[in-house]
């Protein structure tokens, strides 16, 4: 049995809200170039979280966390309402290094999971990643939860109402988690993020670099609801592994037994970066406070995309951005974004 400490955030009244209540702030990081191998197209990217900023910053205050060599170009690119704050950091996906904020109705708190870059458990680029989670919190003066697992915040999507959706294929990872079972996962999670239902996908988008993060895959809304990527052409590599999916959502059901209003979005078309597939996901899009900024990809399907998601969040503006210039460094818009939930 994994170790654990002895108060726990669902013991005193935390769980992890729906990404649709309201938000005090949207965190990100930028793009440093430490890797110009695996980020070939830096400025490309870097103009792309500009853009994301930009555009969140209309609803909510974004704040990016950028090394100090950075800030000066950082600044000429990003509207008044988006703040920077120097940490020195290794990559730009804040979803995943940084803290998942969690909530008792009366003050929030973060959780901050033991971060190893996806599973390389060895060499030095990530260092200073995993311990961003910490410095956030203890920048707001929260309460700071140390789980004892890997795990990114990608990989996790709550309802808010108890039920949690994630995937076997990062969880029991054996390079993030070795040895951990499914009744020790749900004993850890249930404790950290107050759920006690859980909704398990598997089957990765082909080359996602993250092993299957559940932001690519599906996603709850605020109506009883899952969104969920499909594919219809049987021949294309991702047609087994979104049917799988598919097929557990069709049995999923909610804290109280009931289930859940499935709406399937077909994914892009293929297409390939760096000699390989790019995992293109109008899933991967982020709920903004009276918004969605959703990544689409000058495709026959984003049409499709739009009309759905905004028949979903018929209640906010959809304002899009072309996202092959994020997912070209692996990820997508919710990749790059960490909601702060308002008290």
């Amino acid at each position: 049995m994994y170790e654990l400490i002895e108060k726990y955030p669902k013991d005193l009244g935390f769980f992890m809200p729906g990404e649709w209540q309201s938000h005090q702030q949207t965190w990100m990081m930028w793009p440093t170039g430490l890797d110009p191998e695996r980020y070939p197209n830096i400025d490309t990217m870097r103009a792309a979280y500009a853009e994301t900023a930009n555009l969140i910053s209309e609803f909510e205050p974004v704040t990016i966390i950028a090394n100090g060599n950075d800030i000066n170009s950082l600044s000429s690119m990003i509207t008044n309402n988006v703040s920077t704050m120097v940490k020195q950091i290794d990559d730009s996906w804040c979803r995943d290094s940084g803290p998942t904020f969690i909530s008792n109705n009366t003050k929030i708190a973060g959780v901050d999971w033991t971060f190893n870059n996806y599973g390389e458990a060895t060499g030095p680029d990530y260092i200073n990643d995993a311990k961003i989670a910490g410095k956030i919190l203890k920048h707001l003066d929260i309460q700071h939860f140390k789980a004892p697992i890997v795990l990114e915040g990608g990989a996790i999507h709550s309802d808010g109402m108890g039920t949690l959706m994630l995937t076997e294929d990062v969880i029991f990872d054996p390079s993030r988690n070795p040895g951990l079972d499914k009744k020790e996962a749900e004993y850890i999670l249930e404790k950290y993020l107050g759920v006690e239902n859980f909704i398990w996908l598997i089957a990765a988008l082909e080359y996602d670099d993250t092993g299957g993060h559940i932001d690519n895959l599906a996603c709850f809304t605020p109506n009883k609801q899952i969104l969920t990527l499909t594919e219809s052409n049987q021949q294309d590599s991702n047609f087994d592994r979104l049917q799988e999916n598919m097929d557990r959502l069709k049995h999923a059901k909610n804290i109280n037994g009931d289930n859940y209003e499935i709406i399937s979005i077909q994914q892009p078309s293929y297409r390939k970066f760096l000699n390989e597939r790019m995992a293109l996901s109008y899933i991967n899009f982020y709920i903004a406070n009276d918004a969605i900024v959703l990544p689409v990809f000058n495709d026959p399907m984003d049409k499709n995309a739009i009309d759905t998601i905004s028949k979903v969040f018929h209640d906010r503006k959809i304002v899009t951005l072309e996202g092959s210039r994020i997912v070209e460094g692996g990820g997508g818009v919710h990749c790059i974004t960490q909601q702060q939930p308002y008290i």
